[in-house]
């Protein structure tokens, strides 16, 4: 699991802030980077409780919901109605990407096919209700917030039929393998 969690991307992305620090260092002075780390952590304690929440609604949607039927829903054999659902889901799923993202890991996981993976988060992304309300129509206007819908609600449905007739695979990556500390988990009925 060490290996999965601390592997080559995230030896990149630490060596990528590591070089920043010593460029901030360089501009900036001790100052700057202290300025910076401080921030850094401002933020980190902002996202956290809504990481914990979105990973939480997660996991119910994982728990609650009928897998067979999630995937019968938004499958590959679903056609053009799952795609549909899928821009539905997604239009309607509230807060930023560690909601989104969460989400569409459950979907992915419980069977739905790339075609409406990205359909789904193409909708959360053009389409977000709360992106509507709270920004387009109080700042732009409704008349704005309704020709902007309506241009970009073919998109979502465009870009998964695009993402569906690709030559591609999508497969998800396999847990680690629990190692003798841990004792393996017990398959529940349906899984």
């Amino acid at each position: 699991m060490r290996q999965a969690a601390f592997g080559r991307g995230f030896l990149g992305f630490l060596g990528a802030a590591f070089a920043a620090g010593v460029l901030c260092w360089f501009v900036k002075g001790w100052s700057g980077v202290e300025k910076a780390l401080l921030g850094d952590i401002g933020l980190l304690m902002q996202l956290l409780p809504r990481l914990a929440v979105a990973l939480a609604i997660a996991a119910l949607i994982w728990v609650m919901l009928p897998r067979e039927k999630l995937a019968g829903l938004v499958g590959r054999e679903s056609g053009l109605a799952g795609l549909m659902i899928a821009l539905v889901a997604g239009a309607v799923t509230p807060g930023g990407p560690t909601s989104a993202y969460a989400l569409l890991a459950v979907l992915a996981a419980s069977g739905a096919d790339r075609g409406a993976l990205v359909s789904y988060i193409t909708a959360w992304a053009l389409l977000g209700l709360q992106r509507v309300l709270v920004w387009d129509v109080p700042f732009m206007g409704s008349e704005f917030a309704m020709l902007r819908l309506a241009v970009s609600l073919p998109l979502p449905i465009l870009a998964g039929m695009i993402a569906r007739a690709l030559p591609l695979t999508l497969t998800l990556r396999e847990p680690p393998e629990a190692g003798p500390v841990n004792s393996p988990r017990q398959a529940r009925p349906g899984e």
